[in-house]
């Protein structure tokens, strides 16, 4: 099967790739030699052979990720617990709005402790990724296929660079030829853009890639949803690459918050909330938000750098463990006491172990704000090294940051947080990161039309139907009145008095219909 992928014979060859493919997604043939068999189909002259690689390595593995989210365990705090402790006091105005700031938080904090999942696991297979991109970026260049399939193989090339952080530096002068508003595929590039960027590559590099987008895109000459779709991408780019925005650039972007689109403004205040978080210092002073403590300590890393802390961050809020505590037995985690009460308990009655409280825990917290920076340091330190840490401590301690995070939210003077901003950036990004509208276009008038017929029903299944004992039988006179010409209608009395019937007369009918109903029941 491996050798007829080889076969002068492409009929031949595009069957063993469709059952190579086929058996890979059965998880029978998943291992790394298959992956790397099909890698050589991608270099085939045979369209259809190139297409079918190339869709198999662009694929994403849902099933996978389904289960490893099912799989995950959820630890700390949850929702529920947040609803009960809000829930139970006095149901007020106040104790509603900070429930749903601690819900904002706890789901910022999920999605940072979420473990990472892999997109798609056969780009991981690759033995050699750096030399196979090479090789697709000299086919790229040279290449005579369709432009989807062009596209197709810059999205791959993208893929390989952004999950294993590849050197290749020649993509970034090929992709930026592309990067025009009216050429086709735009938005596609533009991700193209966007994946290839990490940490690694130098951000002289990157920079003109940036600079470009800022050119063409982000100028009034061009409509609100280029100018939005531009930002989007730089917000990506530098969201990977912090190194390659300059504050001139940031600084000018920034200003568009004020733009007569909405969609625009949006996307330069997601510009300004993302710096908000890497380095505020860059920003203006009037836009860098309500200082924390998470951003006044951030900044943007040196080309290279690496940051390795010697204590766990948050860990001040416990107690430093000494030799009295380990020779008495009498820990905070209750291990010990709890053993030793199991056995004496014969009787099988509840035995009551203090734990502080979450509420204990958030005033512990919020005392230690008031401690300076640095002996908050060094008594996580000693707390990291004098202890062994259970998941009861982890819990506490992301609970503390919980809080911390809670009470430096914006106030209502301040523009909260969209919500599409505080999604997740997994390994891969989506068009929808690119093409992201927070205001809905105006349609045109085919649009609205067409959306009108689409809703429209007959109306004759509305009216109310009157069924006839015989179907046969004629009409009566007043059904014929009704389907009678007004000219002819306008001299009767019926007509002409309409309306001006005295109160007797509108008894005498009234009493009329009535008895007519009695007779017919």
């Amino acid at each position: 099967m491996y050798t007829m992928l080889r076969d002068s014979n492409p009929i031949a060859a595009k069957i063993s790739l469709d059952v190579m493919i086929d058996l890979y997604k059965r998880n029978i043939w998943n291992d790394a030699k298959t992956v790397n068999v099909i890698t050589t189909a991608c270099f085939s002259k045979v369209t259809k052979i190139l297409v079918g690689s190339l869709t198999f390595f662009l694929g994403t593995d849902d099933e996978d990720k389904k289960d490893s989210d099912s799989d995950s365990e959820d630890e700390g705090p949850t929702a529920r617990d947040l609803m009960v402790r809000y829930s139970t006091g006095k149901k007020t105005s106040k104790n509603k709005k900070k429930m749903e700031k601690a819900m904002k938080v706890l789901k910022k904090h999920k999605k940072k402790k979420k473990a990472e999942v892999f997109n798609f696991s056969a780009i991981h297979l690759i033995h050699d990724p750096q030399d196979f991109a090479e090789k697709l970026l000299k086919q790229l260049e040279g290449s005579k296929e369709r432009f989807e399939v062009k596209i197709m193989l810059m999205e791959l090339i993208s893929r390989l660079v952004g999950i294993h952080e590849l050197f290749l530096f020649n993509f970034y002068p090929f992709v930026q030829r592309f990067l025009q508003p009216h050429q086709r595929e735009v938005t596609k590039i533009l991700l193209c853009a966007a994946q290839a960027s990490h940490q690694l590559v130098p951000p002289e590099i990157i920079e003109p890639v940036v600079t470009t987008i800022a050119n063409n895109f982000v100028t009034d000459r061009n409509s609100g949803e280029v100018m939005t779709v531009g930002i989007n991408a730089i917000k990506e780019i530098v969201a990977r690459c912090p190194l390659s925005m300059s504050e001139d650039l940031l600084q000018d972007l920034t200003q568009y918050k004020s733009h007569k689109d909405k969609n625009v403004v949006m996307s330069s205040k997601g510009l300004i909330h993302l710096f908000r978080d890497l380095n505020p210092k860059m920003l203006h002073r009037k836009d860098r938000g309500k200082p924390t403590e998470s951003s006044t300590e951030a900044r943007i890393h040196d080309y290279g750098e690496l940051e390795a802390k010697d204590h766990i961050p948050g860990a001040e809020v416990l107690e430093v463990e000494t030799e009295k505590t380990k020779e008495g037995g009498d820990d905070e985690d209750g291990w010990e006491s709890v053993s030793m009460s199991e056995e004496e308990d014969d009787d099988g009655e509840w035995v009551n172990v203090h734990h502080s409280s979450d509420e204990e825990q958030e005033e512990v917290a919020e005392k230690l704000q008031s401690i300076p920076a640095e002996e908050r340091q060094a008594k996580a330190a000693a707390v990291s090294t004098s202890r062994i840490l259970t998941q009861d401590d982890f819990k506490k301690i992301r609970l503390a940051q919980m809080t911390k995070d809670m009470n430096a939210a914006p106030g209502k003077g301040q523009k909260r947080k969209n919500e599409d901003e505080e999604t997740e950036r997994g390994e891969l990004l989506t068009l929808r990161d690119i093409e992201r509208l927070h205001k809905k276009p105006k349609s045109n008038k085919e649009t609205r039309l067409a959306t009108a017929m689409a809703g429209r029903t007959d109306r004759k299944d509305f009216v109310k139907k009157k069924n006839k004992l015989n179907p046969y039988a004629s009409t009566s006179n007043k059904e014929k009145r009704k389907k009678k010409n007004f000219m002819m209608m306008k001299q009767s009395r019926g007509v002409r008095t309409k309306g001006k019937r005295s109160f007797r007369e509108k008894q005498i009918a009234l009493r009329d219909t009535l008895l007519k109903k009695k007779k017919h029941k």
